[in-house]
């Protein structure tokens, strides 16, 4: 079953426009290193970026393949290595043979890992409550709608890009 491309308009709407601005503001605000900095002192975590990003992934999921892992974060498979063996060595992660392929191992969050994934949760959430602590319970429950709902389509059209991109590649052969 072959798909067409979705077309790709020549222009944005205004709406568009502005929740893509919304969306850059927001990323540039969370990703700031300071930002990050501060809130890994209040949940008492000392780990980058990377380290919590792939923590928070673990938590989120059943025990992955590190190159499953690489997929869901949209990194190097090198890098999640490098990753899993700083947070294994400092004891938040773990390896575990793979059920299904005795040769495989997946990466596990111990008990010191998940304790730091929910410090690190709570303590972003009490400061997304202290920043929204002016907006409605009806407000709020929207935009938690609308923003799950948001990324449930993005997803979407990840899958149906990466799905035709993978149908236009050479099979090989001459």
């Amino acid at each position: 079953m072959s798909t067409e491309p979705l077309p790709v308009p020549l222009t944005a709407s205004p709406e568009v426009i502005e929740i893509e601005r919304a969306l850059t503001r927001i990323t540039y605000l969370s990703t700031r290193a300071r930002q990050h900095d501060r809130l890994m002192a209040l949940a008492g975590v000392p780990l980058d970026r990377a380290a919590v990003a792939l923590l928070r992934q673990v938590a989120d999921s059943e025990p992955l393949r590190p190159g499953e892992l690489a997929q869901r974060l949209g990194v190097e498979a090198s890098h999640v290595t490098r990753t899993v063996q700083q947070l294994q060595k400092s004891g938040y992660v773990t390896r575990v043979p793979d059920p299904h392929d005795g040769r495989a191992q997946r990466i596990q969050l111990t008990e010191q890992g998940s304790a730091a994934v929910d410090r690190v949760r709570d303590t972003g959430a009490r400061g997304m409550q202290l920043a929204l602590s002016e907006w409605s319970p009806e407000d709020l429950r929207r935009l938690a709608t609308l923003f799950h709902r948001m990324v449930d389509d993005f997803l979407a059209y990840a899958v149906d890009e990466e799905t035709e991109q993978s149908s236009e590649a050479p099979t090989g052969g001459a």
